[in-house]
């Protein structure tokens, strides 16, 4: 019985303190600004992470991708996807809602809707959207801040993310820091 409990004890001590320990120190060294958070400042102020996405609904924002956690959209604590099907009836509903209210949005884009706008991701905290997505909403949020659509498609040109290693995924653009750089525009403008 002694060994047992002298193995459970080292191990803990190992894996439970020393290891966590180690990984947490070299992290904040080596990477401090994702060891801590990946924070985004506006202002001096922390208004959201790189990493994390933010639900914004008003027209003149870009919107992210929908988000399927809860009890709140874009929680941190909840993440997850909904894991609905593609047949299933609540998932057919949630894509319909979201097409009739990005329509609703923009009625004059007739643009075909890109997939991201209206399916969930698998962690529901998705902080960037397709270059797709973003010239998608491009027309309705020029619109909205009275903005040259040239403008805005230069600042979503300026915030593309490319591929991860050249051929991972699709080129991106991080949702808050593109509404970052738009109310930016719009306090150079005044």
């Amino acid at each position: 019985m002694r060994p047992a409990v002298v193995l459970f004890g080292a191990l803990t001590l190992i894996c439970g303190v020393l290891y966590p320990l180690a990984v947490t120190g070299v992290g904040a060294v080596a990477f401090p600004a994702q060891a801590g958070g990946s924070i985004i400042e506006a202002g001096g102020k922390p208004v959201g992470s790189e990493l994390i996405g933010q639900a914004f609904t008003s027209p003149k924002y870009f919107w992210g991708r929908p988000s399927a956690t809860s009890p709140m959209p874009n929680n941190g604590a909840g993440s997850g996807g909904a894991n609905l099907g593609p047949n299933n009836p609540a998932q057919i509903d949630a894509v319909k809602a979201r097409i009739a209210a990005l329509r609703a949005a923009d009625p004059g884009n007739q643009l075909p809707i890109p997939v991201d706008l209206v399916t969930a991701s698998g962690s529901g905290l998705d902080p960037e959207i397709s270059l797709a997505a973003a010239q998608y909403q491009a027309r309705r949020v020029a619109a909205a801040r009275q903005l040259d659509p040239a403008r805005v498609a230069e600042l979503i040109a300026a915030h593309r993310q490319n591929q991860y290693l050249g051929f991972f995924g699709e080129a991106r653009v991080n949702v808050l820091a593109l509404n970052l750089a738009l109310d930016a525009e719009a306090g150079q403008k005044r």
